[in-house]
């Protein structure tokens, strides 16, 4: 995953981080720093500890940059340190348990059932008379406001720890589904279905927000004053 983001590609780096480039590591720390963190707060208890786990880490790709043998991207190899070290520390702090089985926990429709069809109606099953997905065009200043973007991260912000790590690394991070497998231990099928609820639970989120920002469009927040 190197050139991501503006990176210059893997080999740059890990040469600069293996001369002890500063200006190369100063890159890397500031373009990864905030997801690791993420990632991290999944495992332990407090972000006093997300933040040392992340500076925990760092100090070990420092270290053992010497032994990376490039088998996978760099950011990869980075993240997999995270992983153990965050790991550890939440084990220690009682707070870590594998996430293949809280997966349980996640049973259940992703979408209310109340906006299909019920048995016995006519296509049954299929999205109920007004209750279709709506296509929305979110308007330019909202997006340039940065409006969706902070629904969006605050919206992360309630996901259960598993599937906030999931679609951080999958669509936040860009990790690949097999790297996400082999950096959390889980299996393609438990990766898919945390991936499918994460990402049903924002487009839940967004489909509120964007009708919201409708009503208002519409004046249909102004019934109440007339």
């Amino acid at each position: 995953m190197g050139g991501a983001r503006g990176l210059p590609p893997d080999g740059i780096l890990v040469q600069g981080l293996r001369d002890g480039d500063e200006e190369t590591f100063a890159l890397v720390l500031d373009t990864w720093s905030s997801g690791m963190l993420r990632l991290a707060m999944s495992f332990v208890s407090t972000k006093a500890s997300a933040e040392e786990a992340v500076q925990d880490t760092w100090l070990a790709v420092i270290k053992g940059i010497g032994e990376f043998e490039g088998r996978s991207a760099l950011k990869t190899w980075v993240y997999r340190i995270l992983v153990n070290t965050a790991r550890a520390r939440g084990a220690k702090e009682s707070r870590t348990v594998p996430f293949a089985s809280l997966l349980p926990e996640e049973d259940g429709p992703t979408v209310d059932a109340s906006r299909f069809r019920g048995v016995g109606e006519r296509y049954a099953g299929h999205w109920a008379v007004g209750q279709e997905p709506r296509h929305w065009h979110i308007p330019e200043d909202q997006v340039l406001r940065g409006e969706v973007r902070e629904m969006i991260a605050e919206a992360l912000d309630e996901l259960p720890p598993r599937l906030r790590t999931v679609i951080t690394l999958r669509d936040v991070e860009g990790h690949s589904s097999e790297d996400v497998c082999s950096l959390l231990e889980i299996s393609p099928g438990n990766q898919r279905v945390l991936l499918h609820r994460a990402r049903a639970f924002l487009r839940r989120k967004l489909e509120n927000y964007l009708s919201g920002a409708h009503d208002v469009a519409t004046g249909g927040n102004d019934r109440g004053l007339r």
